[in-house]
């Protein structure tokens, strides 16, 4: 059973989220914050697997809170739940170690998928989410330390499809469908060119991709 923290300053998303994921059998809601603060002090007490989180909150906001769970909880996963205006935010957690972004008006059951993911170690990135973070990186910081575009060679073709698609945001099980395969070839797909690339995770993946697309198509 994994269990979920739900983070939002607005009751009806709150109970919303909360009856749609008692759907999923193996998801269990352990509880509710109207805010980061109040979530930090749930976390302690709950400890839960995933917290869904909002970004923009009163006392204290999804950012600093994503901030203080990677201090003192390490091991607590955060999925953002986020909007299109929400550019600076979702960067901002990115940075301090959330594991994915979807927008809030997702459906229920890729909901439910992105936090089985995400438990896992995955990162989900919602669709047109990441061509946003790109516009808000500089060009000098994050596509730079991540690795240069001469590994690119080392990848196999199957792989740069499988990236094409991580930079459309695309989660395993989509992979798997688009390109008629199993998820299980999908996930070492992913390993590959994580291991190949030497990327940290599939956040980093997608803006390395969307980066240097042209030279990813000239490789081909």
């Amino acid at each position: 059973m994994i269990k979920v923290l739900i983070v939002d300053d607005q009751h009806l998303i709150r109970q919303g989220l909360r009856t749609l994921l008692e759907l999923e059998p193996d998801l269990e809601i352990i509880g509710e914050a109207e805010n980061g603060q109040e979530a930090l002090k749930l976390i302690s007490q709950l400890q839960p697997d995933v917290v869904l989180m909002d970004m923009r909150m009163p006392v204290m906001d999804g950012v600093a809170a994503t901030q203080e769970i990677q201090k003192h909880f390490a091991k607590v996963k955060v999925l953002v739940l986020t909007t299109f205006d929400d550019n600076e935010y979702v960067t901002a957690a990115l940075q301090h170690g959330a594991m994915g972004y979807l927008l809030k008006d997702t459906p229920s059951e890729e909901l439910a998928v992105a936090i089985r993911a995400v438990y896992k170690g995955y990162t989900q990135l919602g669709p047109g989410i990441v061509k946003k973070l790109l516009t808000q990186f500089p060009a000098n910081s994050v596509i730079q330390e991540i690795t240069p575009p001469s590994n690119l060679t080392e990848l196999t073709p199957r792989e740069k499809e499988v990236l094409r698609l991580i930079a459309n945001g695309a989660n395993n099980r989509e992979i798997a469908q688009q390109l008629y395969i199993s998820e299980g070839t999908v996930k070492n797909h992913v390993t590959n060119i994580l291991n190949r690339l030497n990327l940290r995770d599939r956040t980093q993946a997608a803006i390395f991709a969307n980066s240097h697309l042209s030279h990813l198509d000239n490789e081909s």
